[in-house]
């Protein structure tokens, strides 16, 4: 870790890495339990309409010049509608919420205390800004079957509620990407987890 750098970005000034970001992205989002066939075109509108809020946050790692992780937020009200949607649904004001995008970190970086500073990082700048209640973010549910679930994977439940992060069911999503070996997009479940701040 001693070798590592760690830059917390807002807004447009990740514009410099944004080629790195996606890419960083496509590669994690490979793994279990996303499966995500990303294409680089399409990362890099995501990361770009993230920069669009000058309230936004990149919390990028570097090891030397190379990024190796970054996670990302902004307020959800600044998110796609989708995400703030089942929010609106229970009553709760998406205005009190600051978002988390993902943590994506390459798996030789892991293990080494990044994972609980990615979330420092973006928990300071949410109350830094003020204004927000608490902060959010979605994960994907796959069936305890799944077949490409490897046999000793571990989920990160634990770790977010070590964390303070409570899962709540009744926060549901639904979003569509294309699984690794699967011939169209298809739908999945996403639920979120919330701390108050």
């Amino acid at each position: 870790m001693a070798d590592l750098r760690i830059r917390r970005l807002t807004g447009a000034a990740v514009l410099p890495y944004l080629r790195d970001l996606a890419r960083l992205r496509i590669s994690v989002f490979r793994e279990y339990p996303y499966l995500y066939d990303g294409h680089l075109d399409y990362e890099e509108q995501y990361i770009r309409a993230y920069t669009a809020s000058p309230t936004s946050v990149f919390v990028l790692v570097f090891d030397t010049t190379r990024v190796v992780g970054v996670a990302t937020g902004l307020p959800l009200c600044d998110a796609d509608p989708a995400f703030a949607a089942p929010f609106v649904a229970s009553g709760d004001d998406p205005a009190r919420f600051f978002y988390f995008g993902e943590s994506v970190l390459l798996p030789a970086y892991r293990g080494q205390g990044l994972g609980h500073r990615f979330f420092d990082e973006r928990e300071a700048h949410a109350r830094a800004l003020g204004g927000f209640q608490a902060t959010t973010f979605c994960a994907v549910e796959r069936p305890a079957e799944h077949p490409h679930r490897p046999a000793d994977y571990q989920p990160h439940d634990a770790f977010w509620a070590r964390r303070g992060y409570v899962r709540r069911p009744d926060l549901l999503a639904s979003f569509s990407w294309q699984d690794l070996g699967e011939p169209a997009e298809s739908s999945k479940p996403m639920v979120f987890w919330v701390r108050a701040l």
